[in-house]
């Protein structure tokens, strides 16, 4: 009897001992009792009735991510491309995911498949190409309002790579080539136009370096032929100062000895010597002067004899 106490006793422990569970860090338990909803176990150690109570559901509350394979799409100018999207998405409410829809990421990957056929199909091939951050925009607010009754927020959707027909492929390519050639040959043209101006630019400033050095060096020839100028009629004045000085000189030592007439007649007949030495054929002598070249014709034949 001991031992059948005992051995229900452990039985009973055992029981206890499984039906404690302890939920991890973002992590939630969806708990039915007897089949229906009872509650949602957030982190911690929790203890379920043995035999009434059950885990229905684990769920994790990370944010996940679901890359989805390539899927055909057909743009608005009838090209078929091959796109596959990334989508980040997070569980925020454990009982409508666990309740709101029957196999939630089936659904989450059927309603994004059809949601980007929608859009894509609004656009043409080279707005497709060019607005991936308008179609993941869209594509993020239709998924995220429509998986809300799911429990599921949608945070972010990418497209990840975009894939067009081979032939389409080729003929972007040879049109980036033309692009990418007419952008070098602007970028050529514009290389040597500036190349251009910047030799007219450095030829004008040549130009005026020469024209200004010319006419400094013009300006210096003008002052200093003004300064040989001034020089020479400053020797001239001087000269005819001395001249004249030493005439007054003359004229003031002949004043101090009180020449004679005959020295005064003698001065005047050098004097009349002097303006008979130019080019003139004709001397008219004044009658005072014809006395004193008797005078002076009386002297000399006195020193003859």
């Amino acid at each position: 009897m001991v031992w059948f106490f005992l051995g229900v006793a452990v039985i009973l422990f055992i029981v206890l001992i499984a039906n404690i569970s302890v939920v991890q860090q973002s992590r939630a338990y969806v708990i039915e009792r007897l089949g229906a909803y009872r509650a949602v176990w957030g982190v911690g150690m929790h203890f379920k009735m043995p035999f009434i109570d059950r885990i229905a559901k684990r769920v994790s509350l990370k944010e996940q991510v679901l890359d989805y394979p390539p899927q055909p799409v057909i743009t608005k100018d009838n090209v078929t491309m091959q796109i596959d999207t990334v989508v980040y998405f997070q569980i925020t409410d454990p009982k409508l995911y666990a309740y709101g829809v029957e196999q939630p990421m089936a659904a989450m990957e059927t309603l994004t498949a059809t949601t980007l056929r929608n859009i894509i199909g609004d656009l043409e091939l080279d707005q497709t190409l060019t607005s991936r951050d308008v179609v993941n925009t869209k594509m993020r607010s239709i998924l995220d309002e429509a998986t809300d009754p799911w429990g599921i927020k949608v945070n972010r959707v990418e497209l990840k790579n975009i894939l067009p027909p081979a032939d389409i492929q080729s003929s972007m390519e040879k049109q980036m080539k033309a692009e990418r050639d007419r952008r070098q040959a602007i970028l050529i043209a514009e290389g040597e136009k500036k190349s251009a101006i910047l030799i007219a630019e450095g030829e004008k400033e040549s130009a005026i370096l020469k024209a200004s050095a010319e006419k400094e060096a013009a300006i210096l020839r003008a002052e200093a032929e003004r300064q040989a100028a001034i020089l020479k009629a400053d020797g001239e004045a001087e000269a005819i100062r001395k001249v004249q000085q030493a005439l007054a000189d003359s004229i003031a030592m002949l004043n101090e000895k009180a020449p004679n007439d005959q020295v005064i007649k003698l001065k005047a007949v050098e004097a009349m010597e002097k303006v008979a030495d130019g080019k003139a054929t004709k001397i008219i002598i004044p009658s005072q002067m014809q006395g004193m070249v008797g005078l002076a014709n009386g002297i000399v034949e006195g020193i003859k004899e």
